[in-house]
């Protein structure tokens, strides 16, 4: 009988321990396919399932699907703003929601990170496909509440439809992702319907990047530095530093054909440091070897990315340490969104750099959002009023009331005022009536390379003597 009874306890923890190796089996199984944080289908589940929509294509001529990349819009400034927990628990409120967006037949997964997949089964047209996201937007309109705090997120998308031919799920994604980029660069809540155009794009944009990685080791960068005048004196006071690609295969290429793409690619970086040291050694170069150039000043163009670097002002203060340039001789300049959207950030960084003695300027000042009594928040000594308002200025009929208030703002916060763009001599007229006290443009100047400028330089720096030698 005390053998039996031990047999049956034996029994039972057997039992018990195969039902636990089947639930962690069945755990396991469920882990490899659905999402941790959300319950939803992984990339795993989605791929498979897109295969199998795919096969079904195949069979049946009839039969369509899409698909739809989304990627959320500004999530890592919900990050890092209210922490990662409200970053997860909105990741998961934004699933639920968009899986009450779909029918049960269709398919919702989490990549990772803030991208979601939607797979719509038997549509046909574009129609099904702009209708989901129509209710995406109409969803995700209602604020979430996370810790307190009301945020409406929108989310950029790309759609893959009319799938036809022998293709693969990983093709499908790639061109759906392609499509979610396009829909990034024209702004937020936006979605890009996939075209192979936009295939083509891709491969070039990826071309361009591999050449910039490989044109940062071979040296095929240089600057060119485009002379800023005082509009008083006629005199040149410093200059601007502007990066050209000197492409082996392409020739010079402008900084608007390759810096966006420096930028998402994170090659901004490595380009942004090499034009602030090759900027300042220029510049102490000068100052230090030509007569009359002792008080120039040098304007650096500083990316976001730059920006947001956690030892940004250590990196510039070993450059002016290494090239032993004054700090008061470097004025950087950033644009307004750097600064409203990296507010505590920038006004900290701001004050260190000021307390090194380098002067911050506000580039393109205008297009933004932000005002000049907003920006008197911040420690910034100038701006540089965007050639959009110059261009309107000198045009027939146009008033320079804009340009003259800006001015005045300027004066009364004790911030310096540089106009760019002026390539006219009735732009040129107005802004001496103006008293604006400093102009760059290709009337007065165009960017040169570093032989040009110190032969001018040279000359006596005189607005006539560089207008001539610039033609």
């Amino acid at each position: 009988q005390e053998q039996a009874a031990e047999l049956e306890i034996a029994n039972q923890v057997l039992t018990e321990e195969i039902s636990e190796r089947k639930r962690m089996e069945l755990q396991l199984a469920h882990d490899a396919l659905y999402d941790g944080l959300t319950g939803l289908p992984n990339r795993a589940l989605f791929m498979d399932r897109l295969g199998h929509s795919i096969e079904y294509a195949r069979r049946y001529p009839d039969f369509y699907f899409s698909v739809l990349f989304l990627d959320l819009d500004h999530f890592k400034v919900i990050n890092d703003s209210l922490g990662h927990i409200a970053g997860d628990n909105l990741l998961v409120g934004i699933g639920k929601r968009l899986t009450s967006c779909i029918r049960a037949s269709d398919t919702v997964a989490r990549l990772g990170g803030d991208e979601f997949v939607i797979l719509l089964e038997d549509t046909h047209g574009d129609e099904p496909a702009t209708e989901a996201i129509r209710r995406i937007r109409e969803e995700l309109s209602a604020p979430f509440d996370l810790q307190g705090h009301e945020v409406v997120t929108t989310t950029s998308a790309g759609i893959v439809t009319r799938i036809s031919g022998s293709v693969l799920p990983a093709e499908i994604l790639r061109d759906a992702d392609i499509a979610m980029y396009q829909a990034k660069l024209s702004g937020q809540d936006c979605y890009v319907m996939f075209n192979p155009e936009l295939r083509t794009q891709a491969m070039s944009r990826l071309q361009l990047e591999n050449d910039m990685r490989h044109g940062l080791e071979r040296q095929e960068f240089v600057l060119f530095y485009q002379p800023i005048f005082s509009l008083e004196s006629d005199r040149i006071v410093g200059f601007e530093a502007l990066i050209r690609w000197n492409h082996p295969r392409r020739g010079m290429i402008l900084p608007g054909d390759f810096i966006p793409v420096a930028e998402e690619s994170g090659l901004i970086l490595g380009i942004g440091k090499w034009v602030l040291r090759q900027a300042c050694e220029q510049m102490s170069l000068w100052r230090r070897l030509l007569p009359g150039a002792e008080d120039l000043t040098i304007n650096v163009n500083i990316s976001s990315k730059q920006f947001s670097q956690v030892h940004f002002v250590e990196q510039v203060e070993q450059v002016l340490r290494d090239t032993g340039l004054t700090p008061e001789a470097l004025k950087l300049e950033i644009t307004e969104s750097v600064v409203i959207d990296n507010q505590a950030h920038a006004n900290a960084l701001f004050d260190r750099l000021g307390k090194l003695g380098v002067k911050m300027q506000v580039d393109d000042f205008g297009t933004g959002y932000s005002s000049l009594s907003y920006l008197q928040n911040f420690p910034i000594q100038g701006i540089k009023i965007d050639k959009s308002f110059i261009q309107e200025m000198g045009r027939l009929g146009k008033n320079p009331d804009l340009v003259r208030t800006i001015l005045m703002m300027a004066r009364d916060l004790g911030m310096i005022a540089v106009a760019e763009g002026v390539e006219t001599v009735e732009q040129l007229a107005v802004l001496k009536d103006l008293s604006c006290a400093f102009g760059q443009g290709f009337l007065l100047a165009r960017p040169m390379d570093e032989q040009m400028a110190a032969r001018l330089l040279e000359r006596g720096r005189v607005l006539t003597e560089m207008s001539q030698a610039g033609d």
